[in-house]
């Protein structure tokens, strides 16, 4: 008998699992709540698609438990990826190990899946949201009730409805509400990839300033991640990439009612050494030149003011004239700007979320609930999310092929 399964939710996950399950013979059925599947593709590394890296190391991802998204991962990876997408048609390109479709639009991966699953004959229901998901043990199936209060009712279901982040595109929460009334616990939903937030009054003039350096954040004066990168100021905090690699810690840190704080390095290629006899030379050799011309050598004019300004130094002083004690000060300052974070973006901001469905209550080969048979799980729902750089995508694209083959009977080994 064909095994009817119904997919909650049409993005990256959700379209993948489909596609897996009817390759396998499913008769599958996906409930998008929104007018367009995949959706929230379309925003993806600025409109171009950043689908997976062919950098993949587990130190990429975090989660509730260490190694969980690599087991899924090895299972349909980065390569199998790029095989899978070129057997749709779409040939994609690597930048760097950054991997993108060669067309350099998101719409052509988006099309590709919703081709795809038309012609695995998937039925694709849009505007149909899950209200309710309810497991019947006795008679091995689900009932799914949809907006309208109609019922469907399904062998297996694939929950794959997405998290928080960019609720714009249909990630409104829904998924983690479907698994807790089935008595999964979800782990607290935060905001992830996204920018960190500080009421300090010099930002506002630092507004635009785009600048190289390094962000360490501390929580409690506990180090707990850093990056390096373009650091960009905005009027409220500090955004970029990363500032977004280390945001879920701060999301995590601020939500336990912890005080954080960015250090920002400004010089990180030279060394404390370098940087200081840098200053020390110039301070002797070229004593008529000022300080704002010689920290303008380096940084944004906005930025040299602020360094300034916190040194109590005004911009004409000469070189010459800085005493040793003002000249430490400036050489620290430069090496350890010291932001206090008081918040997150929003998820309207955040490029994933962080938390989700324990992973503790999955099985990573399969990606089935380990409360409900024939249950399963795939993409943002889940307690995983990777950095920047096609890595959240790896993850959809993974978890859905597994718990998609999973669930209609086959195997993965």
């Amino acid at each position: 008998m064909t095994r009817k399964i119904a997919v909650i939710g049409g993005g990256a996950a959700g379209m993948t699992a489909a596609i897996a399950a009817a390759t396998h013979g499913a008769d599958v059925t996906v409930c998008e709540a929104g007018a367009l599947p995949g959706k929230k593709l379309l925003s993806t590394g600025n409109g171009r698609c950043n689908l997976t890296n062919l950098r993949m190391k587990g130190d990429c991802f975090r989660s509730g438990r260490a190694g969980a998204a690599m087991e899924v991962i090895h299972g349909f990876d980065e390569r199998a990826v790029l095989d899978w997408f070129e057997g749709m048609g779409v040939l994609c390109t690597d930048r760097d190990g950054y991997v993108y479709p060669r067309s350099g639009q998101a719409s052509t991966v988006r099309e590709a899946l919703e081709q795809e699953m038309r012609r695995r004959n998937v039925t694709l229901r849009t505007s149909t949201k899950v209200t309710a998901l309810q497991h019947i043990p006795e008679k091995g199936n689900y009932k799914l009730t949809l907006g309208a209060g109609m019922p469907l009712f399904a062998d297996a279901v694939i929950l794959a409805a997405g998290g928080k982040a960019a609720p714009a595109t249909g990630s409104d929460g829904t998924g983690f509400a479907l698994a807790a009334s089935l008595g999964h616990t979800v782990i607290t939903p935060l905001p992830a990839l996204v920018p960190l937030l500080s009421s300090q009054r010099f930002f506002h003039r630092l507004h635009g300033v785009r600048v190289h350096g390094r962000v360490t954040l501390f929580a409690d004066r506990k180090k707990l991640a850093e990056d390096t990168g373009e650091i960009q100021m905005t009027e409220h905090g500090i955004s970029g990439i990363p500032v977004f690699q280390v945001s879920r810690f701060a999301s995590q840190a601020l939500a336990a009612g912890k005080s954080v704080r960015a250090v920002l390095d400004f010089l990180p290629e030279l060394s404390e050494e370098a940087w200081r006899t840098r200053l020390e030379r110039f301070a002797r050799e070229q004593r008529e030149m000022t300080i704002f011309t010689f920290l303008h050598g380096l940084f944004p004019d906005k930025l040299c003011r602020v360094l300034l300004e916190r040194v109590c130094c005004r911009e004409d002083l000469p070189l010459g004239e800085m005493d040793a004690g003002r000249r430490g000060e400036l050489a620290r300052l430069v090496r350890r700007f010291d932001v206090a974070i008081q918040g997150t973006g929003s998820f309207e901001q955040a490029q994933v979320t962080a938390g989700g469905v324990s992973v503790r209550e999955l099985d990573m080969r399969t990606m089935e609930s380990r409360l409900h048979p024939g249950l399963y799980f795939a993409g943002e729902v889940v307690d995983v999310d990777g950095i920047c750089g096609g890595y959240n995508l790896q993850w959809a694209w993974s978890s859905g092929q597994i718990a998609g083959t999973t669930a209609a009977g086959g195997e993965y080994i």
